[in-house]
């Protein structure tokens, strides 16, 4: 979006996001800042008063919104009920400009305006209204307990090791599913003050804990299959596509899966596209992407150390170019951005176009 299409009339607002509160700074076409900043409620009456405030400067063109997946998505999504133009921009970088301009809610939200008068630094916020969110939030759960079941199993065992010598004889060599079920089945009666019975009844605890938790990922485990077969069948049948990995790459383009414009762009999304690196007798030289989503990019990690052990098209590749002389590091990249093609063409198409999810 070039300011040179633009006059004294159009008006870019630019929201610097919070939990309790909203900061809007106005621009005119020209760069211009219109009125005083504005503070309104995170709340759709805030909402409603920051649009009327909008609207009386002059012709809205866009809000540049920051945060449109935390504290800005309920603005987002009201903004584009009523079919005003959004665009989600990122918060200034902590060195550079923000070390020159200083640091205020004020500040933020007028280099959110002229981020998007520039015309670069934005993206499309995700509508997160449709299947995908719903895959998002039950991941979310799954994620968490499966860090609190391996948190709880590790925990037992390290109590275990400092438990009395008779009770530690009786549970130190068996399984692990054994180990649970022994430790549920303690008899932890008796004085709480005593360090044996504090340690049976914590042990107990944990292995109940973790009983509960193992129940708990089941039936998240069996929601999220359910919902990533339906928003994309064809992509777990490819080789190495797990539903945990299906669900993280529908996540990462979201429900209106339009906003990402081609592979080239969803791979940057991911973290795995190279990055130019050359300068004078070094060009053509590229460094490794550090940016992106890290859980979509872990996720094709997975996808490729799969196929480099079991699929052969994979494994013909990898010695192909291992001939060649490259490292295992720079072959698991260059499949990590062919995945990454692969799987964007599998992404589903969103049934209502952009713009217009408030008339469907």
């Amino acid at each position: 979006m070039a300011s040179i299409a633009l006059d004294r009339t159009d008006v870019i607002v630019g929201v610097d996001t919070h939990k309790d509160e909203h900061v809007a700074v106005a621009i005119d076409g020209l760069g211009g800042v219109v009125d005083q900043p504005r503070f309104v409620a995170a709340n759709p009456g805030g909402y409603m008063e920051l649009l009327r405030w909008a609207s009386s400067l002059g012709t809205v063109h866009a809000f540049g919104v920051e945060g449109c997946g935390s504290y800005g998505s309920g603005l987002a999504k009201f903004l584009r009920r009523y079919d005003e133009t959004v665009h989600e921009v990122a918060r200034p970088p902590r060195r550079g400009e923000r070390r020159m301009s200083g640091k205020s809610d004020a500040i933020d939200a007028e280099h959110a305006a002229r981020t998007v008068l520039s015309g670069s630094g934005t993206a499309t916020p995700k509508l997160a209204d449709g299947q995908v969110e719903a895959i998002r939030v039950i991941k979310i759960a799954r994620n968490t307990a499966v860090k609190a079941h391996s948190t709880t199993i590790i925990t037992l065992k390290t109590l275990v090791v400092t438990a009395p010598d008779d009770l530690r004889g009786t549970l130190e060599s068996l399984t692990d599913h054994q180990l649970i079920l022994a430790c549920a089945a303690l008899d932890a009666s008796g004085d709480i003050g005593n360090p044996e019975v504090a340690i049976r009844h914590t042990l107990a605890s944990l292995a109940r804990r973790y009983l509960g938790l193992h129940e708990e990922i089941k039936t998240l485990s069996r929601h999220l299959k359910a919902l990533t077969k339906a928003a994309a069948p064809q992509m777990l049948e490819r080789f190495g596509v797990g539903f945990d990995t299906a669900a993280e790459m529908l996540i990462t383009a979201g429900d209106n899966t339009d906003r990402v414009k081609s592979e080239a762009a969803f791979a940057k999304l991911c973290g795995a596209c190279p990055i130019p690196a050359g300068s004078g007798k070094t060009s053509g030289r590229h460094r490794l992407n550090r940016g992106g989503n890290r859980q979509a990019n872990a996720a094709l990690y997975r996808v490729v150390i799969v196929r480099m052990r079991w699929h052969p098209p994979t494994i013909a590749y990898v010695e192909r170019r291992t001939a060649e002389g490259l490292s295992k590091r720079d072959i698991i990249r260059c499949l990590k951005r062919f995945v990454a093609r692969e799987l964007y063409h599998l992404l589903p198409t969103p049934s209502i176009p952009v713009g217009l999810e408030s008339a469907a």
